[in-house]
C-alpha cells in the first residue's frame, strides 16, 4: 500500500498550524515557538507546491497566522497594539515569502505540463499532415487505377495487369507512409524518427504518374535547405493527388524544379482534362484543404506558394523557396 505524502501535506500543515497557535495563546516558551516556526514554513512552501487550491488556501492561512502570531502574546505584555502589529507583519513577511516559493514553482511545473501539451497537440497534427500529403495520394492513385483496370479488362486485359501492377505499388507507397507515421509515433519520445521524404523521393514519385513528367536541376535541388526540402516534396504529392481527384484526364502534367531569380521554384502544371473525364473519383469528392494548409508550411520555410489556372485551361501550382545561402542569411 503507497502513501501519497503530497495528498497529506495540506492537513499535516493545519493541524501542525493550530498547534502553534495555541502554544503562542498559552505562551509556552519563546524559543520553542521560534524552533516550530522553521517546520510551518516547509510545509507553507510544500502546500503551495502541491496540494489541490482549496486545501491549500485553508491550510495556508493557518500556517501564515501561526507563523505570524507567535510573538504576539510576547509584545503585547510589554507594548502597544501597534508593536504587536508590527511583529506580526514583520513574521508573516517569511510566510508570505514560502508560499511565493512554493506558488513559483507550481505555475513553472504547470506551464512545463501545457508546453508538453502543445508539442504533443502539435505532434499529433504534424501526423495527420502527414496522412494526408502522403497518404491520400497513393489512396487516390489506387481508385483512379482501379477504375483504369475495370473500364479496359474486358478489352484489353494486358491495361488492366499493367493497373493492377501501378495499384500494387501505390498500396506498397500507402503502407510505407503509415509505417513512418507509426514509427514517428513510437519514437517520439526516446529518439529520432524515420526520415521525412523530400525531393530526392520526386523521381519515383512523379514515374508512378502514368502522364507525369519531371525537369529537375539537380544543383537546384541541392540549394535548398532540409526543411524546403521536405516541404517541396509535400506540395508536389498534394499537386498531383489534386491532379487525381479533379483532373484524372488530363494527358500532361509537368512537375519541374529549377531556379527563379534568387530562389528555387517547384511547379507542377496540368493541361485541361476533357470534358466527361471527370471520372467516380472526381463525383464523389470535393475539394480539399490540402494546398491551403500547406501555404503555412512553405511560408514557414521561407517560400510563397501560388495556385490558380494555366494558361491552356488546366492548373498551375507554384512554390519557391529561398536558396540554402539566403534562408541561412
Amino acid at each position: 500500500m503507497t502513501v501519497n505524502l503530497r495528498a497529506a501535506y495540506a492537513p499535516l500543515l493545519t493541524a501542525a498550524a493550530l498547534v502553534g497557535i495555541a502554544a503562542a495563546v498559552l505562551r509556552l516558551p519563546p524559543s520553542w515557538l521560534l524552533l516550530w516556526s522553521g517546520p510551518l514554513l516547509l510545509l507553507l512552501a510544500l502546500v503551495a507546491r502541491w496540494s489541490p487550491v482549496r486545501s491549500a488556501t485553508l491550510a495556508g492561512a493557518l500556517g501564515v497566522a501561526a507563523v505570524a502570531l507567535w510573538p504576539v502574546p510576547l509584545v503585547w505584555e510589554s507594548g502597544s497594539w501597534l508593536e504587536a502589529c508590527g511583529a506580526a507583519a514583520f513574521w508573516a513577511l517569511p510566510a508570505l515569502g514560502a508560499v511565493l516559493v512554493g506558488g513559483y514553482l507550481r505555475r513553472q511545473a504547470d506551464r512545463t505540463r501545457q508546453a508538453v501539451r502543445d508539442a504533443r497537440r502539435d505532434q499529433q497534427l504534424e501526423l495527420a499532415r502527414d496522412l494526408h500529403d502522403f497518404v491520400a495520394h497513393d489512396v487516390s492513385a489506387i481508385v483512379v487505377q482501379a477504375q483504369a483496370a475495370r473500364f479496359v479488362a474486358a478489352q484489353d486485359p494486358g491495361q488492366a495487369v499493367r493497373a493492377l501492377e501501378r495499384i500494387e505499388t501505390a498500396g506498397l507507397s500507402a503502407l510505407a507512409s503509415m509505417d513512418r507515421t507509426v514509427h514517428a509515433l513510437r519514437e517520439a519520445s526516446d529518439g529520432p524518427t524515420a526520415p521525412v521524404p523530400g525531393l530526392a523521393q520526386l523521381p519515383e514519385l512523379v514515374e508512378r504518374f502514368e502522364c507525369g513528367t519531371l525537369d529537375a536541376d539537380p544543383q537546384a535541388v541541392r540549394e535548398l535547405s532540409r526543411e524546403a526540402d521536405t516541404t517541396a516534396y509535400r506540395v508536389a504529392v498534394e499537386a498531383l493527388t489534386n491532379v487525381r481527384r479533379h483532373a484524372p484526364g488530363a494527358a500532361v502534367v509537368q512537375v519541374a524544379v529549377r531556379r527563379a531569380g534568387a530562389g528555387i521554384e517547384l511547379s507542377v502544371v496540368n493541361c485541361a482534362a476533357p470534358r466527361g473525364a471527370g471520372g467516380l473519383l472526381g463525383r464523389k469528392r470535393r475539394g480539399g484543404t490540402g494546398l491551403a494548409g500547406l501555404r503555412g508550411r512553405v511560408e514557414a520555410a521561407g517560400g510563397t506558394l501560388r495556385a490558380g489556372p494555366a494558361e491552356d485551361g488546366g492548373w498551375r501550382v507554384r512554390a519557391v523557396f529561398p536558396a540554402e545561402d539566403q534562408a541561412l542569411g
